[in-house]
């Protein structure tokens, strides 16, 4: 990567013919006509086609509840359009230019609607988004709800009732969206190079909506530049290119330019909150009741479905802190805007940010430390394995020594003091933050969320070569995390070999049996996991061989250094290489069974996990801009065995840029008639490295028993705890003021609105107005 010798897919070079969407210039509306005939003959054009012309390809997800509706997602619209930029029609030229110029010249007649922007909307408009669901409600799940929560709020020394809200964020990886599509005559395949987390979905997917047998598409995957979560669901335009490609038997591509990525591609995170919090008068949570509703848009992403937001939040909300009596209800709303998908995190930066913030409301409200009310709460050593009111088992973890290494960290550094420095007029907070992170989740747990398509477990093969050198294949899907280094670390230490004696090869359907991808901070636990199972079985093989030239028993065989070796003389040793050739080559001089397979095969499927984190962020607050400068940043996180810190390090600074993002920059915004109003770098802010302070970052480690390597995921760890953790900051900068937000992003013109209000009114007037 770092010589520019990546091969994404735009540096697939074919003689391919290239595709521009024609996409709906209105949020809501019926198709009364589409006129392609001035298109169709622009010069270059090889055709220009509609749903009908396609035979009107739909995915449709699904989740087996009676509580969820499902929704059809044609991938051209036909009838009605519901959401601006919602693909209408596709152009097939022989160059790029030529395509975007004639999707231009596609004329739509379309009688517009109403749009549901906001979901409050859905019960003003007289025609609803889906007719299957005309109260806007797709999914409505009472997930927990304890009988004894109203009789214990009604005991409580202090109850909390509060609102908090979230805004809609892209993705924005670096690659956009993009495919090529060709066909493969002598196969019968279509093989689709695709830029994406789940291959093997996205052959289900494509085969499903083409009604072909998934033996006729192949999924190869390049590197990948970035995910991030919109990868893990397919998109409509991909099906479309492979629908051109299979109709033409033409190769075909397409990549997302930056305006269709922030406007038609998946979004995440628009949910609001109502939460009631009962504490007693020494600050411990005795009940927590939440009403979680989600803005998810126009319809359900296949394959997880617009179930993901709402019951993650509802399932997994008490994070560290252990509450005594708890209800949940989660619910996905449609609208008219792009759909949304599993976002890096799934709802955990909003409960955590909304757990956080009830800790700081109680502390203020009884009188109690920040710090000491997070402690009083917090699970600890003594109570693992901790069954919470949500059914959920927490393994041992380190959620109090992570707390207290970090405030110990953060009072190493000065900043209390650098706290109260006024000289320059700016105002400064420090926000310190600890949670949980649920990672590996196997079928058991995924299971529960009733998906046909019910994704866990992984499967993983190696094979040995004559000259020693191992192949690896995964069904995991690797987008910039380096599998290729840490499963091979994996793989080499089971075989006594080093790292660049294994290769993975991942992302093929062809080439690996089946898989899940890669989302959920699963790649190194469950795909890791199988990989070390696979050269354990492997390593059982070089130690029977090995056993049978010297005389000994195989568990006297030790695989180290390139050597297989008699444990107790070392000098009756062979080098492992020319093990396998003598298996291979020699095979009628082996009596060990299936020796001549110098390969292994394993599989893993856990039960799911729980890596944990504090966060700590120093801000520095404009007052006359509202600008908020992140200067300092401290983890302390535990994702039990690190099996390689750098690329740990990396995952947890990447997360911490994109937490700080949500925090304070991110937001798609949207006009009352659901025009989306950032379509580019210039109204959709993200940070670059001067907006990204520098991270300081320090491990602890809980093994867990729960995975084969004692590792927790830990993908998605920063991008959780930095919105919060800067959130907090900004509001103990403000405190002062009168002034907090229960929302993010946190806008320089909000702050400014806020202590512009409370210099008008007064903090006390200006609080309560709010």
């Amino acid at each position: 990567m770092l010589r520019g010798e990546g091969t994404f897919v735009d540096d697939i070079h074919r003689d391919a013919l290239h595709v521009a969407f024609v996409r709906s210039p209105v949020a809501s509306g019926w198709v009364r006509e589409i006129d392609t005939a001035e298109a169709a003959a622009m010069p270059g054009v090889v055709g220009v086609f509609t749903g009908a012309d396609l035979g009107h390809p739909t995915l449709t997800a699904v989740l087996d509840r009676p509580e969820f509706v499902p929704t059809a997602m044609p991938m051209l619209a036909a009838d009605k359009v519901r959401f601006a930029g919602e693909p209408v029609a596709a152009v097939l030229a022989e160059s790029r230019y030529a395509a975007e110029d004639a999707a231009e010249a596609v004329w739509i007649e379309i009688e517009e609607l109403p749009a549901v922007v906001d979901i409050e909307d859905n019960a003003r408009v007289e025609v609803p988004v889906h007719d299957v669901a005309e109260d806007g409600v797709l999914l409505d799940l009472q997930m927990f709800l304890d009988p004894d929560l109203e009789t214990t709020m009604s005991q409580a020394a202090l109850v909390l009732d509060e609102q908090f809200s979230f805004g809609r964020v892209a993705a924005s990886p670096m690659e956009a969206r993009a495919c090529l599509v060709e066909w493969a005559p002598r196969d019968e395949q279509i093989v689709v190079h695709i830029s994406t987390q789940i291959p093997h979905q996205v052959r289900s997917g494509i085969a499903q909506a083409l009604r072909l047998p998934e033996r006729c598409v192949r999924v190869v995957v390049p590197d990948v530049g970035g995910g991030f979560g919109v990868k893990t669901v397919l998109g409509r335009e991909e099906v479309v290119v492979a629908a051109l490609a299979h109709k033409l038997r033409r190769a075909v591509r397409w990549t997302e330019d930056r305006q269709e990525h922030l406007m038609a591609a998946f979004h995440g995170h628009e949910q609001r909150f109502h939460v009631r919090a009962a504490f007693d008068s020494t600050g411990s949570m005795l009940a927590l009741d939440a009403d979680i509703r989600v803005n998810v848009g126009a319809y359900s992403a296949y394959p997880f479905s617009l179930g993901v937001e709402p019951l993650m939040a509802a399932s997994e909300m008490p994070g560290v802190y252990k509450v005594g009596k708890y209800s949940a209800r989660g619910r996905g709303y449609a609208s008219n805007k792009a759909p949304t998908a599993p976002y890096r995190g799934v709802s955990r930066p909003q409960i955590v940010f909304v757990m956080e913030r009830l800790m700081d409301k109680a502390a203020a409200a009884l009188g109690l430390d920040r710090i000491d009310i997070r402690l009083r709460n917090t699970i600890a050593d003594t109570d693992f394995p901790y069954t919470g009111p949500n059914f959920v088992t927490y393994e041992p973890g380190s959620y109090v020594e992570a707390l207290q290494r970090c405030v110990t960290e953060v009072e190493r550094a000065g900043w209390a003091t650098r706290k109260q420095d006024a000289t320059d007029g700016l105002l400064r907070g420090i926000g310190i933050i600890n949670f949980s992170e649920r990672t590996a989740f196997g079928t058991s747990v995924m299971g529960m969320r009733k998906m046909p398509m019910t994704p866990g477990f992984e499967v993983a093969h190696v094979r040995m070569d004559p000259t020693g050198h191992v192949t690896l294949t995964s069904g995991t899907l690797g987008h910039g995390q380096g599998h290729e280094t840490s499963f091979a670390q994996v793989v080499a230490d089971r075989l006594g070999l080093t790292p660049d004696q294994v290769k993975l090869r991942q992302g093929d359907t062809d080439l690996a049996a089946f898989g899940w991808g890669t989302w959920g901070s699963r790649s190194l636990v469950v795909g890791g996991g199988a990989a070390a199972r696979a050269a354990d079985e492997l390593a059982g093989k070089l130690r029977a061989i090995a056993g049978e030239i010297f005389g000994v028993e195989p568990h006297r065989i030790v695989l180290a250094d390139g050597l297989a070796s008699v444990d107790d003389k070392p000098e009756a040793n062979v080098e492992i290489a020319a093990l396998a050739a003598f298996a291979h080559f020699q095979s009628h001089q082996v009596n060990v069974n299936d020796s001549q397979l110098l390969e292994g095969r394993g599989s893993f499927d856990p039960p799911g996990m729980f890596s944990n984190a504090a966060h700590a962020a120093f801000v520095e607050v404009d007052p006359g801009t509202g600008g908020v400068r992140v200067t300092d940043y401290i983890v302390v996180e535990d994702c039990g065995v690190v099996v390689n810190p750098l690329i740990v390090d990396g995952q947890v600074r990447g997360g911490v840029a994109q937490g700080i993002a949500a925090a304070l920059y991110e937001e798609i915004s949207f006009s009352p008639e659901g025009q989306p109003l950032s379509v580019n770098f210039m109204d959709y802010l993200v940070p670059t490295a001067c907006e990204i302070p520098k991270v300081q970052i320090h491990h602890l480690q809980t093994p867990t028993d729960l995975s084969v390597l004692g590792a927790k995921g830990m993908g998605e760890g920063g991008t959780i705890g930095a919105p919060v953790a800067v959130a907090t900051a900004v509001n103990d900068a403000l405190a002062g003021h009168g002034q907090d937000f229960d929302r993010i992003p946190i806008l320089p013109e909000h702050i400014v609105e806020r202590l512009g209000a409370a210099r008008i009114a007064g903090p006390a007037e200006a609080k309560e107005a709010r």
